[in-house]
């Protein structure tokens, strides 16, 4: 993250959000608009990653929804931007 833009709760920013297992694409209203693409992994696994802008609140409101679900949290990032239909891969 670019410190000189601080971390607030009214800042927003493009989050990416990899969870394990699937879920569609019509979720995306209620993870606050955000894109859904779901993968499967080289080693198998099936990921879903969401990827959208949010404020802290949003943030967190998406988080406690993926939890609520069950959804094993694998990353979130902050991205300059959404890269389309693609899951990006864990290795970084």
């Amino acid at each position: 993250m670019d410190s000189k833009r601080g971390f607030g709760t009214g800042t927003t920013s493009t989050y990416r959000i990899r969870v394990q297992g699937h879920l569609g694409e019509d979720w995306s209203d209620r993870m606050g608009g955000m894109h859904i693409a779901t993968a499967r992994e080289p080693d198998g696994r099936v990921v879903t990653a969401l990827c959208g802008s949010a404020d802290q609140a949003a943030l967190s409101g998406v988080l406690n929804s993926l939890f609520d679900l069950g959804f094993c949290l694998l990353s979130v990032e902050e991205v300059e931007l959404c890269q389309g239909e693609t899951v990006p891969s864990a290795s970084r």
